[in-house]
């Protein structure tokens, strides 16, 4: 092993986060290579830089005169030159007082500075790269987004037990119960918790989020070790009173020695800016200190130096400015806003036409999208008859789940949209 894997892995020693850790995670490491050294000697070699690999004109990178133009706000610095490995350091630490400034519970200094990744997708797969052995379980929610099953069984070839997360009226508490406790028993629980969730647009309610709680203090009491995943994407898009409005991070991160919280979260959805590719990986677990979270943080470096080398310079600067502007608050407040009347719209149709014999809504209060059960019909079928039929694109997930991004739907369409799919399911029983 590499001494300065080892050298990590000697840091975390006696951690949660040690314990956890996959074979993959215990080679990691950053290396004192171009990367490391290049960024000593941008703080100190004031009379020539010859380390980094770019083309220079008086200290600054040279950039073509059309790139320049589509960036306008940004020098050649921030438009074209490489971005730190765990990314611009004012972005991260701007990032963290919004993470605080979101979730009042959460002990500011409780958590990690958050690693820069490209996109919310690869802050997911490095953590499944360090605490994902092949072979081990890892709980997620049935339906789930498809890119879970590509992550962790494809690339780690890892087991998910898929749990129906979802009841009738909310979150089915005894069905996750006992994936936890039966998982516990081998002495690791390793879950990932989307909310707003994805396929089904639910989060949990007050009373839920404090069940959860329960549960994991409860199984890490026990002596289990426990990685808890909070996948926050559509963080903030929250459309009933009684959802619980911050980040179950900020419960987990201090709960219990035993509990590895990790935060992924990003401007992707929360700022509107899909394209960009810009995520975040935090930290955070009672008793951990600073230097446990930098040699964590450190080994996020090495799964993204070893992958992608490091994440989109422009889009980071483009964040920050949006973060800056005056502006930002209102328009996003708007978006919101316009989110939740589209999501009130498909709420109102389905509390006006229920028992549907084909299809039955799964609850939903925030986020992008609903799905329905099948029953009678597959879902691809169904799919693709509104497509073929009416040239109107829905997601099937399996058989049974069919998934509609209200998010992308106007105003005005929302009752057409919803009263062909439920007519059209209904006629193919």
């Amino acid at each position: 092993m590499n001494q300065l894997a080892a050298e990590l892995n000697s840091v975390l020693e006696g951690t949660v986060a040690g314990r956890l850790m996959s074979p993959m995670g215990k080679r990691l490491y950053f290396p004192k290579g171009i990367i490391a050294q290049s960024a000593e000697a941008k703080k100190s070699a004031k009379t020539a830089n010859a380390t980094i690999g770019t083309a220079c004109s008086k200290g600054s990178p040279l950039i073509l005169s059309a790139v320049a133009e589509s960036l306008p706000g940004l020098n050649s610095e921030q438009a074209v030159a490489y971005a730190p490995t765990a990314g611009v350091e004012k972005i991260r630490t701007e990032w963290k007082k919004r993470i605080i400034e979101n979730n009042k519970s959460l002990d500011p200094n409780g958590f990690s500075l958050p690693a820069v990744v490209p996109g919310l997708t690869s802050g997911i797969s490095c953590i499944a790269d360090i605490f994902l052995p092949e072979n081990a379980v890892m709980i997620s929610s049935d339906p789930a987004w498809d890119n879970y099953s590509l992550i962790f069984e494809e690339r780690r070839n890892a087991v998910m037990h898929n749990v129906p997360f979802l009841g009738r009226d909310g979150l089915n508490l005894e069905a996750i119960k006992n994936a936890v406790r039966e998982e516990a028993k081998k002495g690791t629980v390793r879950i990932i918790l989307n909310f707003p969730n994805n396929p089904s647009g639910y989060s949990p309610t007050n009373a839920e989020a404090q069940a959860l709680s329960r549960l994991f203090l409860e199984t890490a009491e026990s002596g289990a070790d426990v990685l808890i995943i909070c996948d926050d994407a559509y963080y903030g898009l929250f459309y009933e009173d009684n959802i619980y409005r911050e980040s179950l991070f900020s419960i987990f991160a201090g709960l219990h020695k035993n509990i590895l919280a990790v935060k992924i979260d990003g401007p992707i959805k929360e700022d509107f800016v899909w394209g960009l590719r810009i995520g975040f990986v935090s930290f955070g677990s009672k008793g951990m200190e600073e230097k446990h979270y930098t040699a964590l943080v450190t080994k996020i470096m090495g799964a993204i130096r070893s992958s992608v080398s490091c994440a989109n310079t422009p889009a980071q600067y483009i964040i920050l400015k949006s973060m800056e502007d005056k502006r930002t608050p209102a328009e996003k407040s708007q978006f919101r806003d316009m989110l939740k009347r589209r999501y009130q719209k498909v709420r109102a149709f389905i509390d006006k036409n229920p028992g549907n014999p084909a299809l039955t809504p799964l609850p939903f209060n925030s986020g992008y999208f609903m799905s329905f059960t099948c029953k009678g019909v597959s879902a691809e079928k169904l799919r693709l008859k509104l497509l073929g039929d009416y040239s109107i694109g829905v997601i099937s997930l399996g058989d049974n789940c069919l998934r509609v991004a209200f998010s992308s739907l106007d105003e005005d369409q929302v009752e057409q949209v919803y009263r062909t799919i439920y007519d059209t399911a209904a006629g193919m029983i």
